[in-house]
């Protein structure tokens, strides 16, 4: 039987559709083209309105392959599916499996009892009370790049937040669990690691934790033989320690780069948010993080409408893009969650106004990144090659990788020789709207 996996929003579920791809396949199955399926995945996103609005499109179209072939089905997992749960079996037929977030782990054995059982419906949705650990079915080279979840779900319960919802409470995994997770990868050709959850920082805070912190993990999955690079993602402002600060100075394979969401420059708006942290403390935090590690790109998420937010509310937030210089952000209009705090909140930002000031927000931010990025122009840095660049020259190859600040750079080489996975010392010699263009550095 061959599968096909779909995948929406964070990294979290990569890593889950990675997981699934590996289990599958060590199964016996083959991952195959959407149109060569007998059994569709999709892992959801249910963040903010529209990716849970594609997962709908989605199933609609996979419902002419069910109905050319009635073996075909559906399984759909992830956020959206832990908040929707059964009803995606009333409304589609050849929906057959509904995972959450834990159920994640007993996906492939439910899939087989699924292929055995013709009329048989499963849903998986309910949380767990630790953190379920998976067989990895590593295959014997992985590339170099590889996520690593340390931590699922989240505590905060922010007012425009679905996660605590769809993912459940925090639950740490153990040190241990990670660090041999970290060290397999690494023998098996790894040298990019980016550790991941709802709130990094928080890790080991919880009932789960083995009195491991993180900037504690952050050390010792550094001192790892062979980690090249070390990453993480995501922080909350409110619960960065000054050892993980502290750590961007001092472990040389932790990339200088930050993904810190502020999500409005406003007090009253962060007070009414839930955010915990006020401008000043975020100023305060950047002000460390540049003092120990100057070179550091920081990036962002930002919310903008969110009920009550003023003009006056909007122009802080615009005056905090400015005053961090942010590299890059990821802004959006804000959007009613169902049964989260800000649903009910007043009075609410009209539609055309959301609009605007989503329009201005990322006008500052282009010209921000652009202003970025001719800065890194005649300097040299690291670039990790993931492969062929999408445009090609007429006589000459583009690889495509990233330096250590996470940007993407494309450079020109001659060699026919596979470059994906290689670590290369690159000169930028142009910034481009989005990218860098490098020249390689002889040694």
């Amino acid at each position: 039987m061959k599968f096909h996996i779909f995948t929406f929003g964070c990294q979290m579920n990569v890593c889950d559709s990675d997981w699934l791809c590996r289990s599958l396949t060590a199964m016996g199955f083959e991952q195959g083209a959407e149109e060569e399926a007998d059994l569709f995945l999709i892992n959801t996103c249910s963040v903010r309105e529209k990716p849970e609005q594609k997962i709908y499109s989605l199933l609609g179209r996979l419902t002419s392959y069910w109905k050319k072939n009635k073996d075909v089905f559906v399984g759909v997992g992830g956020c959206v599916a832990q908040q929707v749960g059964k009803k995606f079996f009333q409304r589609f037929p050849h929906v057959r499996l509904v995972f959450g977030t834990d159920g994640i782990a007993m996906v492939p054995q439910t899939i087989l009892r699924l292929i055995s059982e013709p009329e048989l419906r499963v849903s998986l949705l309910d949380f767990e009370d630790y953190y379920p650990e998976r067989e990895n079915n590593w295959p014997e080279k992985m590339p170099a790049q590889a996520y690593v979840n340390i931590m699922q779900g989240c505590d905060n319960f922010c007012a425009y937040c679905i996660v605590p919802y769809t993912r459940g409470r925090q639950k740490s995994r153990s040190s241990k669990a990670i660090l041999d997770e970290c060290r397999t990868l690494v023998n098996l050709g790894v040298k990019e690691i980016t550790l991941l959850g709802q709130n990094v920082n928080s890790y080991g805070l919880d009932k789960f934790g083995d009195g491991v912190s993180f900037a504690e993990l952050l050390y010792q999955v550094a001192a790892i033989d062979g980690l090249k690079r070390l990453r993480f993602t995501t922080s909350h402002p409110k619960d960065i320690a000054d050892e993980v600060i502290k750590a961007f100075g001092e472990l040389s394979c932790l990339c200088p780069q930050l993904h810190l969401p502020l999500q409005s420059g406003s007090n009253r708006i962060l007070k009414l948010m839930g955010r915990k942290y006020t401008r000043e403390e975020y100023l305060d935090i950047v002000d460390k993080l540049r003092k120990v590690c100057p070179d550091i790109a920081l990036t962002t998420d930002l919310i903008v409408g969110f009920p009550g937010e003023t003009e006056e509310d909007f122009e802080q937030t615009l005056e905090m893009i400015e005053l961090v210089r942010f590299e890059n952000s990821f802004s959006f209009k804000y959007s009613d969650r169902p049964g989260v705090r800000a649903e009910k909140m007043q009075p609410k930002v009209l539609e055309e106004v959301k609009v605007r000031r989503l329009a201005v927000l990322q006008e500052l931010q282009e010209k921000l990144t652009g202003e970025s990025y001719a800065g890194r122009v005649g300097k040299i840095d690291e670039v990790l090659v993931e492969g062929l660049s999408k445009k090609q020259g007429k006589d000459m190859k583009f690889w495509r990788g990233r330096d250590s600040g996470g940007r993407v750079v494309n450079v020109p080489c001659s060699s026919d020789r596979d470059l994906t996975g290689e670590i290369v010392r690159v000169k930028i010699v142009e910034a481009k709207k989005h990218s860098l263009l490098g020249e390689w550095v002889d040694e």
